[in-house]
């Protein structure tokens, strides 16, 4: 449907201002034609000829109200009113869309991992091709029933529940945009429950455990001194990869770092410890990354692994473990959970929270080693 904003003069010398809706046109058994449209009178009149700058400054404003309303009924259309949808978009591959708004994550390496892997358990499922007309509330359920009950990992595991649980919000979440969009007027995902988002185990070091590793010796030097300066500034993988020597400020009262975080892109100051700028070692040209040549490759963590038995530290962990020793480290000795969370840079109270559950937990199997005293009162 066509939308215009019409003008007809009136006897009086007006002109009295209109909206064309036109709906295309039909066939009659002879081939005459006749075409469908409708009006809507806006009740707005300029002057035919003004005479002063009033009328002309009048007539200006009406019209801007005028084209305000045109706007708003092209608005109403599209958002499926009138008694009618625009149906141009329905038959857009929604595998194919999922891939572009993938696509778009490219340069946030975990996010963007999420959503290539939900991606191909997409395909696999659907198969390459099936519209948004097609992709209903009950496609929807099987498609969650497929990660719950079918779905593995690359290794032929079961999906964990915190994989299930991200895997389908993000369809979710490609089914919202394509709502706001109005690709779609019902949106199938506000009739499917997501998965409960499960509470993990969050693998860490002790201050004990992280001692031991600084005295023992890594295969990767560069990479002990980045999972070291983790451990003590609680800084992601990605911004230490990229920090530069021009980020790392110093001067007799303070120690910081002025980066943009990866993940959100937002300017951060973050204060570090003498201990943790020791690390680094001797400063270098401004443009110069500090940890020259820290590549993350699939035998990072194999790494990691082995650096820890020379050092004695009998557990499994990763490189991001360092941010939850350094959340446990901090709160262990003092600081405020409002304080870590800031440091840590999340979004909610509750997911540094977790880290006050541990703390506690170590309190209670502390107080739990007293040797029992007989006493006589």
């Amino acid at each position: 449907m066509k939308i215009k904003l019409r003008q007809r003069n009136l006897k009086d010398g007006r002109i009295s201002l209109f909206l064309e809706y036109y709906k295309g046109y039909t066939k009659d058994k002879d081939g005459k034609i006749k075409h469908n449209r409708e009006f809507e009178n806006l009740e707005i009149y300029l002057t035919d000829t003004p005479k002063n700058q009033k009328q002309k400054q009048q007539n200006k404003e009406k019209l801007i109200l005028a084209d305000k309303i045109l706007t708003q009924r092209k608005a109403d259309y599209n958002a499926g009113k009138f008694g009618f949808q625009n149906t141009s978009k329905i038959n857009i591959n929604f595998i194919e869309y999922f891939n572009n708004m993938t696509e778009e994550r490219f340069e946030s390496t975990g996010n963007y991992d999420n959503w290539r892997s939900t991606y191909n358990h997409l395909v696999k499922y659907f198969g390459e091709n099936i519209t948004f007309k097609n992709f209903d509330g009950e496609k929807l359920k099987s498609f969650k029933s497929y990660l719950d009950y079918t779905a593995t990992t690359p290794q032929g595991k079961p999906l964990s529940a915190n994989t299930k649980q991200s895997y389908f919000s993000k369809v979710k979440a490609a089914l919202n945009q394509a709502f706001k969009e109005r690709i779609i007027y019902e949106n199938p995902g506000d009739l499917v429950k997501g998965f409960p988002k499960a509470e993990v185990e969050r693998p860490y070091l002790t201050q004990s455990e992280v001692q031991k590793l600084a005295l023992a010796e890594c295969r990767i030097p560069v990479l002990k001194k980045a999972f070291l300066f983790a451990c003590l500034t609680g800084l992601r993988y990605s911004d230490i990869e990229k920090l530069l020597w021009k980020e790392v400020r110093e001067n007799e009262d303070e120690l910081r770092i002025v980066f943009t975080q990866k993940k959100t892109d937002g300017l951060e100051y973050l204060y570090i410890s003498k201990n943790a700028r020791e690390i680094l070692g001797k400063r270098k040209a401004p443009d110069d990354t500090v940890f020259d040549g820290l590549k993350y490759s699939a035998q990072t963590s194999n790494i990691l692994m082995k650096w820890a038995y020379k050092a004695g530290v009998h557990k499994e962990f990763t490189f991001h473990s360092s941010r939850h020793t350094n959340a446990i480290l901090m709160l262990e000795n003092g600081a405020d959970i409002y304080t870590v969370s800031k440091r840590l840079g999340h979004k909610e109270l509750r997911t540094t929270e977790i880290y006050a559950k541990i703390v506690d937990k170590k309190q209670k199997e502390a107080a739990s080693i007293i040797p029992q005293i007989n006493i006589s009162l």
